[in-house]
């Protein structure tokens, strides 16, 4: 048994989020001691296992402004997570010894870590550069984002590990940061299977009654518009035109997604997605759910019948996943991380983002339905082949071993150094 603590900005709900609890239960099923400190945890926003004593959670720095009137939100991350990164090297390390220490999205954290001087080793998780996030541009703004960018690339290299989540993102990787010559390890997300296990079908009761005789669409990702909800409510408007009235009158579609109270673009692009709806007048078949439980969740992803998937260039995608462990065939975008756990007319389907093209491979699936069932077969198999929970718990436990070892290796030089 190792202590391993966890550093992350914000425990909400999220894929980052998602991915870090599920690194955490892999190690704890390991028999390891696992910890989080965090910048912003609030009990009613959150994944359950940080709010029901599965881990302990300790904020720090959540005094900071996440942003000075409407702007500097980067620069203010960063410095909320250097303050939490200080703390840690200060009080936190040198009582606990952990082994490992794992943070993820800012590296501004991993020399302020190494502060605190000892035998762990620092594992970062890039799921995607920051600097690439960065879709405003002008004189100001990159004269802004420069020292950050710079930055990023500088702290990066600095970890003793680095992992990421898809090939995409390792080539994306290697593109953003030229100087960096280490090579990360791919390390491809799961989901918490034991969860999915525990929840029969007698338990998961309809979310939104419609009737068995519906055809459920569903669609599960935050209210963000990087995420590019409108091209599902687009791609359903098309479908009307692709199906009869009796079929019209089966299908609905189910929007789900973390929604964050405190979050402005949470709250316009929810309006802007209800105000579309109207406009398409398909409002009356589309249902829009703010930050559905984690048991909410798993009916949807249980009573549809397939999972759209919309946003572009994802960095990997955890809700695929999740539907494919459900027999559920995916509709995604052919870019990023989906083209390598959806296979394109074998467990889904994977299309240019245009609204014509999601709604043709809509339109197949509901018009046959045997062919919904045979790629939902195939994407249960891939699931349980490439993407279960427990390749993803060996993958961390392969990599804590060689940490492991490494820090035995660097104890036995320095015991050697001081004997002479």
């Amino acid at each position: 048994m190792v202590k391993i603590i966890f550093l992350h900005p914000d425990l909400g709900i999220g894929g980052a989020e998602r991915l870090v609890l599920d690194a955490a239960l892999a190690f704890k099923s390991r028999g390891h001691e696992v910890s989080f400190f965090t910048n912003h945890h609030d009990p009613s926003h959150c994944f359950a296992e940080t709010r029901n004593g599965t881990f302990p959670v300790t904020v720090v720095g959540d005094w900071i402004p996440r942003s000075f009137l409407g702007r500097f939100k980067a620069a203010l991350a960063y410095l909320r997570m250097v303050y939490a990164a200080i703390y840690l090297a200060w009080y936190v390390i040198p009582v606990e010894e952990p082994t490992l220490i794992f943070c993820d999205l800012i590296s501004l954290c991993i020399p302020f870590l190494k502060f605190a001087r000892g035998p762990f080793r620092v594992v970062f998780y890039c799921h995607h550069p920051d600097k690439l996030l960065s879709t405003e541009h002008g004189f100001l703004k990159d004269l802004y984002r420069a020292p950050l960018n710079w930055l990023e690339e500088l702290t990066t290299a600095q970890a003793d590990k680095v992992l990421v989540n898809s090939k995409y993102t390792a080539r994306v990787y290697k593109d953003a940061f030229k100087k960096i010559k280490d090579v990360p390890d791919i390390c491809y997300p799961s989901i918490n299977m034991e969860f999915f296990k525990n929840t029969t079908p007698k338990s998961l009761k309809e979310v939104v009654p419609v009737g068995t005789d519906k055809f459920l669409f569903l669609s599960i990702n935050r209210y963000e518009r990087k995420k590019h909800l409108q091209l599902a409510l687009r791609a359903f408007e098309q479908l009307r035109h692709m199906l009869c009235e009796e079929d019209w009158y089966r299908v609905h579609l189910i929007m789900a997604g973390g929604f964050d109270p405190i979050n402005l673009e949470n709250m316009e692009h929810f309006i802007e997605l209800t105000d579309l709806a109207s406009e398409l007048d398909i409002d009356d078949k589309v249902i829009l759910l703010k930050s559905p439980k984690d048991i909410d969740k798993v009916s949807l992803l249980y009573h549809c019948h397939t999972l759209i998937y919309t946003p572009s260039n994802e960095h990997f995608g955890i809700v695929p996943l999740e539907a494919m462990y459900y027999s559920k065939p995916v509709i995604a975008v052919n870019s990023g991380g989906p083209t390598e756990t959806v296979v394109n007319d074998v467990t889904g389907f994977l299309c240019p983002p245009t609204s014509v093209d999601f709604a043709e491979a809509m339109a197949k699936l509901v018009l046959n339905p045997e062919l919904g069932v045979r790629l939902g077969e195939a994407g249960r198999k891939r699931f349980e082949s490439k993407f279960s929970f427990d390749a993803f718990s060996e993958q961390l436990d392969g990599i804590l071993t060689r940490e492991r070892q490494l820090i035995s290796e660097a104890r036995a030089v320095e015991y050697d150094h001081k004997r002479k």
